[in-house]
């Protein structure tokens, strides 16, 4: 498949590579780096707006170290001369309104402000649509970001990254600048087979939305740890699991008629069908694009699974659907291992009584006990619907908190007989009963 994109396409670098938990790394590489360093997997691309991802972490990071809220404004935290009042939420999820590019033809001269002159020019920036109204991909906005990021931190938005994120999980390939292994960048003749190199840039104060340079098995990698934080980071070193599950909840569609893509907290997200999502990042930079997703969700799908695709073709679109084709290929051709099911230990006696089925708003619902936790599904729930789980409050008994899956956040009580029996249960204040009934009680089985 690499080699197919590497020929179609006309890359004249293209890189690969595929994590997962269960399996050595995979990684393949074809073309040549075009100024006389071997083209292998410790080569070096630019990665474009995959740095998105690594400022968006840093932020989080930042919020969950409480040194800010994701409703801030984000001139609570900057002096800015304009613009103060957009919320750091809508800056990280594209819909803030704020412009694309910071102040100048950035794109023409190649020259990218400094730091003071980016905050400088915000005075003389549009915001070219509402807060909120809809998605808005903005340079700019990942740029302030990454200034609150060393502003709250006491540093540079790159020695940040490097001591919470690149540091703790290993991505020794991954840095602000390219090195001695890196690839040259190209244009390739739409007419003809010429591959022209693109000038070198340095987005300066951009840098938190495009400046990064790194490897396809780093981005394997960071793309499996976007997608199963607690295989490549058990202990939470660089962010809680929960913390990366909020970042992949969507905020926004790309489009608003062909839902193919969605936006999170400065991560795109593809669905793939059949509860199974991709989540990661494109990129693109003068003579360079990029490609890193991970994979969650469907049968066959490993842990901590990512793949990365790095090309030194400013214009071979057809790599961006390489990484979904190659995670896909993986979770078909050589899937997970099933792991076996065993018997466990009995569900808790307080609860065995209530187990089973449960009609709530005139449908049937099955409690169930399963791997030490009280669930909930639909009787009539398709195959892989997550269900719901509930965790106990110990300070009150027979009350529950569900803390995932239908209803999360909301409370499911128990209500006992004289004899113990759980005879009713309210779950988000909804009555369930043992027997179908209408909301004043009516028992089509009883009659009353």
């Amino acid at each position: 498949m690499v080699h197919r994109v590497q020929a179609d396409a006309r890359v004249p670098a293209l890189a690969a590579a595929l994590h997962r938990a269960d399996r050595p790394l995979w990684s393949c590489a074809v073309g040549d780096t075009g100024n006389g360093t071997p083209l292998d997997a410790d080569t070096v691309f630019r990665i474009g707006s995959v740095t998105k991802t690594f400022t968006a972490v840093l932020v989080l990071q930042c919020r969950d170290d409480g040194l800010l809220d994701l409703d801030d404004p984000i001139g609570r935290h900057l002096d800015l001369p304009g613009h103060g009042e957009l919320p750091v939420r809508r800056l990280l999820s594209h819909t803030s309104g704020l412009q694309r590019e910071p102040h100048g033809d950035v794109w023409d001269s190649l020259r990218a402000p400094d730091a003071d002159q980016l905050l400088a020019d915000l005075a003389r920036v549009e915001r070219v649509l509402p807060p909120a109204r809809r998605y808005h991909y903005s340079n700019l906005g990942m740029a302030l970001l990454g200034a609150l990021v060393g502003r709250l931190r006491g540093g540079t938005w790159a020695e940040v990254l490097t001591d919470r994120v690149l540091r703790p999980l290993g991505l020794t390939g991954t840095a602000a600048r390219p090195g001695e292994r890196a690839a040259t960048g190209f244009l390739v003749d739409a007419y003809s087979d010429e591959a022209h190199p693109e000038p070198p840039t340095d987005f300066g104060a951009v840098g938190p939305a495009a400046q990064l340079w790194s490897t396809a098995p780093d981005m394997a990698r960071w793309a499996a740890f976007l997608a199963d934080p607690a295989g490549l980071d058990p202990a939470g070193a660089v962010l809680a699991p929960a913390t990366v599950d909020e970042m992949r909840w969507p905020l926004t569609v790309t489009d608003e008629t062909a839902w193919g893509t969605g936006f999170g907290l400065g991560l795109i997200l593809v669905p793939q069908g059949a509860r199974v999502t991709h989540v990661g990042h494109d990129g693109a930079m003068p003579g360079f694009l990029a490609a890193v997703y991970g994979r969650r969700g469907g049968d066959g799908t490993a842990g901590a699974m990512g793949a990365a695709v790095l090309a030194s073709s400013g214009t071979a679109a057809e790599i961006f659907d390489l990484p979904h084709r190659l995670l896909a290929a993986a979770a078909e051709h050589d899937p997970a291992e099933i792991t076996p099911w065993r018997p466990g230990p009995p569900a808790p006696e307080q609860l065995r009584g209530m187990l089973g089925r449960w009609w709530g708003e005139g449908f049937e619902y099955v409690f169930s006990w399963h791997d030490g936790t009280l669930r909930a599904r639909g009787a009539d729930d398709p195959v892989g619907k997550p269900p719901a789980v509930f965790a106990p409050l110990p300070e009150r008994p027979d009350v529950f908190r569900t803390v995932s899956g239908r209803e999360v956040g909301e409370l499911l009580r128990l209500t006992r007989d004289e004899r113990g029996v759980v005879v009713r249960m309210h779950w988000a204040t909804y009555r369930f009963t043992r027997a179908q009934e209408t909301f004043d009680g009516y028992d089509f089985r009883a009659g009353g």
